[in-house]
């Protein structure tokens, strides 16, 4: 069994290329498209969801067979052909030229394997079986579905604002690090689940730092 690295990559403005039209091959897009990546889909045929990116600009499609040399300067490579004999070929180009590759009827050919995602806003929780079942790792992650509700979105774009508040408004160390493991604690994301989610102003940003820094000093006094 196959150990793997968990990483998130920075895929913005990276030429990714997707082998293969169909719905396995969207998905792929569609992930890609997420991350920003500039994406390159090279199939006889595509999905209409795939063509209607194309025609708005925001994936490129080649409508042929893949070619060898179809992967230079690729960042990334996903293949997602129907037919293996190509997928194999497009995994033994990606490895000769060291590019990420991930092979979607044979994963064993490629070096990285794509977890199940479960996306709240700035949240992101991937969840694998490391190639044990795909349906088994959809399961877990609706299973989590359930325990981070779209509340996170609202708390985690409170917690990026807070904590560069607090690191702007906080010159003490010790304070300033008491603040942000206030800010961290997942409490306040129940609070926005139990009717606050919503934004804060910069105001009542500025007035929590204020009345919790003055709590806290007063606590080590």
């Amino acid at each position: 069994m196959s150990t793997y690295v968990p990483v998130m990559l920075d895929c913005k403005d990276r030429a990714c290329i997707v082998i293969g039209g169909g719905q396995v091959a969207e998905r792929k897009v569609k992930e890609l498209l997420v991350g920003q990546a500039s994406v390159t889909v090279i199939s006889p045929s595509v999905t209409p969801a795939l063509r209607h990116g194309h025609e708005q600009g925001e994936l490129r499609w080649l409508s042929r067979k893949y070619a060898e040399g179809d992967l230079q300067g690729a960042f990334m490579v996903h293949a997602a052909s129907d037919d293996p004999q190509v997928n194999e070929n497009v995994a033994a180009e990606a490895r000769a030229r060291g590019i990420l590759v991930n092979v979607a009827d044979q994963p064993q050919l490629g070096n990285f394997i794509h977890p199940s995602v479960l996306r709240r806003g700035r949240l992101v929780i991937s969840v694998s079986t490391s190639g044990a079942g795909p349906l088994a790792a959809r399961a877990i992650r609706r299973r989590l579905e359930e325990d981070f509700g779209k509340e996170f979105e609202a708390y985690l774009d409170l917690l990026y604002d807070l904590r560069n508040g607090i690191k702007q408004q906080v010159s003490d160390p010790v304070t300033r690090q008491a603040l942000l493991r206030k800010a961290s604690d997942l409490r306040l994301a129940d609070a926005l689940h139990h009717g606050a989610a919503r934004t804060w102003s910069m105001e009542e940003i500025q007035q929590w730092i204020k009345d919790n820094q003055e709590e806290w000093e007063c606590g080590q006094s």
